[in-house]
């Protein structure tokens, strides 16, 4: 499983029991401290609960704070405070994977892991949330990479209308066209390849590109 899949399944699976561990110390509290004393314990809790929990267990050992038999809503400002939590983070969540960045991850996930299909699933779904240029040209490398001509050259034309600025484009382009014969188009790109910046310098590919024009 990709370092990213596991990332996703042990940071939900930690809050949750920061939450639960933190509830468990604001109601503990609230029987030996005051209430603004509790919180600041549950809120450390919240986020540091290795070195909070003993250091709360410890102090109890220590101390030896007397409890309060009669708290008032002893149960439910925790139940309060645990749902509150959990709301938030759920909706964090939900924000979280459905946003461009979270679809932009999981594509590349899946094109590390070769998979273009999930790839173009991905990239779609994050173009429906904001229209950009470079994932235009992502989507087109995965069409591609899956064999779909027509719209990986689809996709490349509006990505470079879009702005992109990369001039492998055309290259890609060229030997699109060249596969589907339609060559004049073909020589066109090719040669706007060759008069491009990444031509003036040292670069393989521009070899590759005048070979296909001979």
């Amino acid at each position: 499983m990709p370092a990213g899949e596991m990332f996703d399944l042990i940071r939900p699976a930690s809050v949750v029991f920061a939450t639960l561990v933190s509830t468990w110390i604001l109601a503990s509290a609230r029987r030996r401290f005051s209430l603004h004393h509790a919180f600041l314990w549950a809120g450390l809790a919240l986020f540091l609960p290795p070195v909070v929990v003993p250091t709360y267990l410890g102090t109890l050992l220590v101390w030896h704070p007397p409890k309060v038999e009669h708290v008032k809503h002893r149960f439910t400002l925790p139940a309060v405070y645990l749902t509150a939590l959990l709301g938030v983070f759920a909706v964090d969540q939900y924000r979280d994977r459905h946003s461009v960045d979270s679809h932009l991850a999981l594509a590349s996930f899946a094109k590390v892991s070769s998979n273009p299909e999930t790839a173009i699933k991905q990239y779609r779904e994050a173009l429906k949330l904001e229209d950009n240029a470079h994932t235009h040209k992502l989507l087109a490398l995965s069409l591609m990479e899956a064999g779909l001509a027509n719209e990986a050259i689809n996709e490349f034309r509006i990505a470079e209308a879009g702005g992109e600025l990369d001039d492998s484009i055309h290259l890609h382009l060229g030997r699109l066209l060249a596969k589907l014969s339609r060559n004049d188009e073909a020589v066109s790109e090719y040669q706007k390849f060759l008069s491009s910046k990444t031509c003036s310098e040292v670069d393989e590919r521009c070899d590759s590109a005048r070979a296909m024009l001979k």
